[in-house]
Order: structure tokens, then C-alpha cells, then sequence
């Protein structure tokens, strides 16, 4: 691998693939390629990649379209098929962890424990432990998720490189945009059509995470059925857009309601993930929360979110700290799409020899 180069973002998400390929510069990073296809409804369920088919042909068509002749791929995955755990261990080296981890992650997991990657970060700085014990960050992946979307990737001619979880996908984009946060809880949630991930970073470490399987597919289910417009007119009034069609017969306060009933169901949900972190943890005050994802497009969800936490919440621009070239990119587009872009900015920041 040439030094300092970095693999291809790639974030297959349930509504859409998001492609970016950063460049190390002198003074940080510089954006080289990025792009965005539409996947058809259905094509992701549950995490579960239903149509391959129309997946692989949205990459190529990403490749194609941006001209880009790098092959080598990080992906990002998220749902069901993933266990975040924070565990206790003994203290020991990563190298000894990296051997004891298959015996420690049996009691942990509740699959089989051959059927999943498995992965772990210790924590604890050296010489803070107690008690001769250290945090231990586990990671374990379904090895069949694992398989179709390094598959998918291969078929679009890509070479996997690194798998990723989303959720740390987009702790590194953040960390990237705005730095280590080392004096406050700083909350992450990225929120996608299918799933919203959260990630509890506490003095610059995740201290919880959560996958909720709630997302932006809700809100356009909802304004389908109570008000009786199709897949795309939905989509369309979701974020604001005049839908065309019968839609345009749609009176905006009957999409606000129903925007409003989504958003505070989900604010919902992750407030009680909020509320389990703060019963836990020795210190669970909140400070920022920070929000990505195509989901964070619906003002309602921000605002619902803040309401229901009482803590500022941020639109999260992965794009902060890159240097861009307006000449190539429409600063505009790249403002409005930037939450979307948040778990392939994190990817595009791995390298393709990293562990």
C-alpha cells in the first residue's frame, strides 16, 4: 500500500449507498470523490441485503460516475447481527486480549460463538486500572452479515478491506470534525432510514452504545398510510419537498402531525436509552448530542430530540475539518447532504492495512 493512502467509504445504507475517497494533505484531509445512489424500497431489510442485484449496480454506477479507480473498500454494518458490550477483564496486554477473546466473548454473545467475527479494544489507559482490571470494548459481527456485504462489494469490483460498525464509523468523522470530546458526555446518534445507532462517548471513550430499529423509513410509512400518497410522494413531503401528484392536494399541517407523532416517538425511544446510560453511569450528565444520518434532514426530529433530552442538539457535518474544492464540489449540496454523509466520512478515514 502506497504510504498514507486511505481506503474508499462505503456505507450501504437501507435507502441509499454513500461513496467518499479522502486524500491525506499537509494539513488534514481534502475530499477527492463523493456521491450518493438511490437504492429501491426493500432492497436492505433488517440489515438483510434482500436485493443484491440493484445494490451492486448503485456502487457501479457511484465508481463509474466518479471516475474512480481505487479499489480498496471499507464498509460499515449495523442492526441485529451486531453486539457491542463493554466488559471487565484482568488486566493484560491487546495482544494477550486478541488470543483470550474467542474464551472471554463466549459468556457475552448470544450466538454461537463460530458464527461471528469477533473483535476487542481495550479501554483503560495504562496504569488507571483497578483492581487489576480493565474496560474491554467487544465487537461481534455475524460472519454471514459480514459475507454479503464484502460480497457485494467484490461483485461491484471492489476489494474489501476493512469492515467497520457504523456506529464507530461515525465517532471518527465526528472526532475528526471537532476533535476528542474530553470534558463532557458527548451523544452520537445517526440516524438512518432503517436503524438509528447511538454511541455515548465519555471523556473521549464510548462508554454505551445502542442500535434502535426505528428510522426515516417511519415517517414516510406514516404519511403514505394517513394521508394516502405513494412511496415517492412520501418521500418527498418527508423532507419538505413538493410531492407532485395527487400529494400536492396534501394540506402541510396534515404532514407536520404526522411528522411530529414520528419524531416524538422516536425522540422516545432514545430518551429511554439516554435514561438507562444516565441510571448507569457514575457521572450521566449530558453535555451535547450530536445527529447524522439522512433522518436528521427532518427538522422535527432535532427539535423533538432536544425537547424530550434538555440538552443542545447539533446537526453533525462530517465534512467540518476537510478541505474541499469548491470548484469541483457545490458547497450547498454538500451542506444539505452532509448528516448522510457521516458514517462514509468515517469510513473514508480508515486505511486499508488497518486492523
Amino acid at each position: 500500500m502506497a504510504k498514507g493512502k486511505l481506503a474508499l467509504g462505503l456505507d450501504i445504507g437501507s435507502s441509499s449507498v454513500k461513496m467518499v475517497l479522502l486524500k491525506e494533505s499537509k494539513r488534514g484531509y481534502e475530499l477527492q470523490h463523493f456521491g450518493i445512489a438511490p437504492l429501491p424500497p426493500e432492497a436492505i431489510v433488517d440489515g438483510a441485503l434482500m436485493n443484491s442485484t440493484a445494490i451492486v449496480q448503485a456502487i457501479q454506477e457511484l465508481v463509474a460516475a466518479q471516475k474512480i479507480k481505487h479499489k480498496e473498500v471499507a464498509l460499515g454494518v449495523a442492526g441485529h447481527s451486531v453486539i457491542i458490550k463493554k466488559i471487565q477483564l484482568p488486566k493484560m496486554t491487546q495482544d494477550e486480549l486478541d488470543e483470550a477473546i474467542q474464551w472471554e466473548a463466549e459468556q457475552y454473545i448470544p450466538f454461537d460463538i463460530n458464527d461471528v467475527n469477533v473483535d476487542a479494544q481495550i479501554l483503560t489507559m495504562p496504569g488507571t486500572e483497578v483492581d487489576g482490571t480493565m474496560d474491554v470494548l467487544l465487537v461481534a459481527v455475524k460472519k454471514d452479515m459480514v459475507n454479503d456485504y464484502t460480497s457485494v462489494a467484490a461483485e461491484a469490483g471492489l476489494a474489501p478491506a476493512v469492515v467497520d460498525v457504523d456506529a464507530f464509523a461515525v465517532q471518527n468523522a465526528y472526532e475528526t470534525a471537532y476533535g476528542i470530546p474530553m470534558d463532557e458526555t458527548v451523544v452520537l446518534i445517526n440516524a438512518g432510514a432503517a436503524v438509528v445507532n447511538i454511541n455515548i462517548l465519555s471523556n473521549g471513550v464510548t462508554s454505551f452504545t445502542r442500535d434502535i430499529t426505528l428510522g426515516g423509513n417511519l415517517f414516510t410509512e406514516e404519511i403514505q398510510k394517513q394521508l394516502n400518497v405513494s412511496h415517492d410522494e412520501a418521500e418527498a413531503l418527508k423532507i419538505g419537498g413538493s410531492a407532485g401528484g395527487e400529494a400536492d392536494a396534501v394540506v402541510p399541517q396534515e404532514v407536520e402531525r404526522v411528522i411530529q407523532t414520528v419524531a416524538e416517538q422516536m425522540a422516545g425511544e432514545i430518551q429511554r436509552s439516554l435514561d438507562f446510560y444516565a441510571a448507569t453511569a457514575v457521572d450521566g450528565r449530558i453535555g451535547r448530542v450530536y445527529l447524522s444520518g439522512g433522518t436528521a434532514r427532518i427538522p422535527a426530529l432535532q427539535r423533538t430530540i432536544a425537547q424530550r433530552c434538555g440538552v443542545p442538539v447539533e446537526i453533525l457535518n462530517p465534512f467540518r475539518n476537510i478541505e474541499i474544492d469548491h470548484r469541483r464540489f457545490d458547497p450547498n449540496y454538500l451542506m444539505d447532504v452532509a448528516p448522510m454523509a457521516a458514517v462514509a466520512v468515517g469510513l473514508g478515514l480508515r486505511k486499508p492495512n488497518d486492523k
